[in-house]
């Protein structure tokens, strides 16, 4: 399997999709920041699951070589994959997310739930209980955002992982070059400029707090959520509150482990992830 992928129209613009297998229909909901692209996140999982699923891997809106979408974010890459589920006549469909792709899965899942078999999660989905905001890992993105220089995504890189040696000069030179991209510039200054940060900051102590996990307990599909222990963009005490939440869900912590639990400890997600989806 190359790294090339399909496309459909979607608004004025387009959806950029990989598609590997054949079955039940998996999608596989990408994280955030700078240079990230479904292939980026998920290139070395898809094989594994192909076995299994019919793997569907979205460059969600403004990411990769989908066109960007106005209004909030979470809500437009949700609305992306429920047209890229009616487009392609996918009546349900399991969804497994990586950090911004979680909070998409997971608001998918409680707008949605006659369209979700199971969700699993890869971090991003919760509320911190004892960690301030912005974590480390997010702190360096927004700092990132603000001067996107190669040592500016480096720092980045190196919050985002546990074993600093993962971070290679390839894996650096292509996340940069992606990031200087007009479109993903754009994406990234929307979600991670230190105002925005500042606002979301200021939810999450202030009178409508509740709000932004209010969704939680909609979530009625079966929810596994994975964690790295030692993840610095989303720390572990974010999971608390939605496993006490969801109705359905449990919770697998990888040890030695950062933000990208598919990428640094991929045997065991993959063991772990394709046990949760066949029970």
């Amino acid at each position: 399997m190359t790294d090339t992928p399909k496309t459909m129209p979607y608004g004025e613009g387009q959806i950029s999709y990989h598609e590997k297998g054949e079955g039940e229909v998996l999608f596989m909901l990408h994280g955030s920041g700078p240079g990230v692209t479904a292939w980026m996140n998920f290139g070395g999982n898809i094989p594994v699951f192909a076995e299994h699923y019919r793997c569907i891997a979205p460059d969600l809106p403004g990411y990769g070589g989908s066109s960007p979408v106005a209004g909030d974010p979470v809500g437009g890459a949700v609305e992306a994959v429920l047209h890229m589920m009616d487009q392609l006549g996918i009546e349900s469909a399991y969804i497994v997310g990586n950090s911004y792709g979680a909070m998409v899965g997971g608001r998918f899942a409680a707008n949605y739930p006659d369209r979700i078999k199971k969700l699993v999660t890869i971090g991003g989905i919760g509320v911190p209980l004892f960690s301030g905001f912005p974590y480390e890992g997010i702190a360096r993105l927004s700092e990132f955002v603000e001067n996107p220089t190669r040592e500016m995504i480096v720092y980045w890189l190196r919050s985002m992982v546990y074993n600093p040696e993962m971070l290679t000069e390839e894996l650096i030179e292509s996340r940069l070059s992606v990031a200087q991209e007009p479109g993903a510039k754009e994406t990234n200054a929307r979600m991670y400029s230190r105002q925005v940060l500042d606002m979301i900051a200021a939810g999450m102590s202030g009178p409508d707090a509740v709000q932004g996990f209010a969704y939680l307990p909609k979530i009625q599909a079966p929810t596994l959520m994975t964690w790295g222990r030692d993840d610095r963009v989303n720390p572990l005490d974010i999971a608390m509150l939605p496993l006490r939440l969801i109705p359905n869900v449990e919770l697998h912590v990888f040890s030695k482990c950062g933000h990208w639990a598919m990428i640094e400890q991929k045997a065991a997600f993959e063991q772990v992830v394709l046990g949760f989806l066949a029970r």
